[in-house]
């Protein structure tokens, strides 16, 4: 299993009117995780797109516990529990707050697209090499 955490401070802007974080808003900061996460294999989406990479959101599950509210330090923990073997990859996610209490917990599936053929394409070899090491038993 592969896991990356990362912390962010929540906006006033990301807030409704009581105050708590609008739940539209979880897409972003589960995207923040996965971004970051690539990012700290030694990728990042533009250097995947440059590639000829593209990664399209093909699914979105989000369940909320409890709340986040303005200024509240969160915790993003991004998880892959397993190693795409086709097309996909699934991102777990688990938000926390600063008394490490869950908030919220989600899943994203992207698909793997050639750029140039805008078809679908196995998980590149360069992001599985970075991987494997994660899954060895």
């Amino acid at each position: 299993m592969y896991e990356h955490i990362t912390t962010l401070r929540v906006r006033y802007a990301e807030t409704d009117q009581m105050n708590i974080v609008y739940y539209g808003n979880y897409a972003q900061y589960f995207e923040v995780g996965r971004a970051e996460c690539i990012r700290d294999l030694g990728f990042s989406y533009k250097k995947m797109e440059e590639l000829g990479v593209h990664m399209p959101v093909v699914e979105l599950k989000v369940k909320f516990l409890r709340p986040a509210r303005y200024d509240d330090l969160i915790t993003i923990k991004t998880m892959l529990h397993e190693l795409p073997e086709k097309y996909e990859i699934t991102f777990h996610h688990e938000v926390y707050n600063e008394r490490k209490k869950i908030l919220t917990t989600g899943q994203v599936t992207l698909m793997f697209i050639d750029a140039a053929a805008n078809k679908r394409m196995r998980m590149p070899d360069f992001l599985r090499e970075k991987l494997a090491p994660f899954f060895l038993h």
